[in-house]
């Protein structure tokens, strides 16, 4: 029995990527993703389902990586931390350049989520990152708390609105088109504008210890 061919395959990823990039899924043609690919409707049909599931094999690599990088960046147990790494944990300075650095490699696929992805299953994208993100960081918050390294009250709720703000911050660059140079201006700029131990309640003698 002879293999399917798949030397068509990255041909058609390709187009699709350019097509939902310029348009967004919903006004992106699956004609003129095929015509660009030099493939026929059919050829495409028998890989994927429709256009969401060609959507999502677009973003797949994207997705599979951020997800890694979230789960290897907070994979820590807040209990096992000490008091000086919980504290450190929110400092923005240097740990914030990986995260645009990691962005910026993945800068298609990144822009797809956050921007063009309505009327797919990562329609919620933003919210839904933010919600993981609100999840694991709430955590250090009250470790923190229970160790008495801070005394402010704030709910999940509240801590899912300043997380809500904070990435969006870092969204937008990639919205609008930043170059590299662009970024690493930006995140300086975020670095300042987010003053986390402040916000948080962190003693300043204790910050920097």
């Amino acid at each position: 029995m002879s293999k399917p061919d798949r030397s068509i395959d990255p041909r058609i990823i390709e187009s699709a990527k350019e097509e939902f990039l310029a348009h967004g899924f919903e006004k992106a043609s699956l004609k003129v993703i095929c015509e660009d690919a030099g493939v026929t409707t059919g050829a495409l049909y028998k890989r994927y389902k429709g256009k969401e599931d060609l959507f999502c094999a677009v973003v797949a690599d994207t997705v599979e990586a951020l997800n890694n990088f979230v789960e290897k960046r907070s994979s820590a147990k807040a209990c096992t931390l000490s008091d000086n790494t919980l504290i450190k944990a929110w400092e923005m300075g240097e740990s914030m350049l990986p995260w645009f650095q990691f962005l910026y490699e993945h800068h298609d696929g990144f822009v797809l989520l956050i921007s063009g992805a309505g009327g797919t299953r990562y329609a919620n994208f933003q919210h839904d990152f933010v919600e993981t993100m609100t999840t694991k960081t709430y955590e250090y918050f009250l470790e923190a708390k229970r160790r008495g390294l801070t005394f402010v009250d704030i709910s999940i709720e509240e801590m899912h609105i300043l997380l809500s703000a904070f990435w969006t911050t870092v969204y937008e660059p990639f919205i609008h088109g930043y170059t590299w140079d662009q970024i690493e201006a930006h995140c300086k700029l975020i670095c300042d504008l987010f003053n986390w131990n402040k916000v948080l309640g962190f003693r300043p003698s204790i910050a920097k210890q």
